[in-house]
């Protein structure tokens, strides 16, 4: 799929695997915002999101030859980020935070509901395990069919239907619990 007077997505990524450094370029410029969006929302921190989006293009770049066009190129990109985020929430597991990774939303006089809104869904996605995180991700952000999911997961269709199901459940929990008030 190309953008308004581009070149189609496959025809930058057979020059890319010829080496075609500006293809690459091209073909990244277009998808890196959607790419990035993915990786934010299964790391749920800035800094994660970057580096898996570094590994995402480096990892891309090596492995243009692999790809064999039984998909969209966006979505065989959307896998490659994919795993690259979950492998980056799996590296920050084991070294810890200093701090929370989704800061608490400060809510002000006229503060932006929407702003406190995703924030909040952040938070919750956050505390998702990394799987279902990404099929959610996948699903409500990326807009995929349980099948695309299925095939760029590499798992069942019946497996994304059920950790879809799960992940929506935890969502739903996460963000109507609300705390217990204390008696004065």
């Amino acid at each position: 799929m190309g953008v308004a007077g581009g070149r189609p997505d496959t025809e930058l990524v057979v020059l890319a695997a010829g080496g075609d450094q500006a293809a690459f370029a091209e073909l990244m410029t277009r998808h890196r915002p959607r790419l990035y969006a993915v990786c934010r929302r299964i790391t749920a921190h800035d800094q994660d999101a970057q580096e898996a989006l570094q590994e995402t293009m480096i990892l891309a770049w090596r492995r243009l030859g692999e790809f064999d066009g039984r998909s969209a190129v966006g979505t065989w990109l959307y896998r490659v980020a994919t795993n690259a985020a979950i492998d980056e929430v799996r590296r920050r597991k084991r070294t810890p935070e200093p701090s929370e990774t989704v800061p608490e939303p400060t809510p002000s006089r006229g503060a932006d509901a929407a702003v406190v809104a995703r924030t909040d869904v952040d938070r919750a996605l956050a505390q998702l395990p990394p799987q279902y995180r990404a099929v959610v991700v996948l699903r409500e952000l990326c807009d995929l069919s349980y099948s695309e999911i299925a095939e760029l997961r590499d798992i069942p269709v019946d497996t994304v239907k059920s950790q879809l199901s799960r992940g929506r459940r935890a969502l739903v929990e996460l963000l109507t619990e609300r705390p217990a008030v204390q008696p004065a």
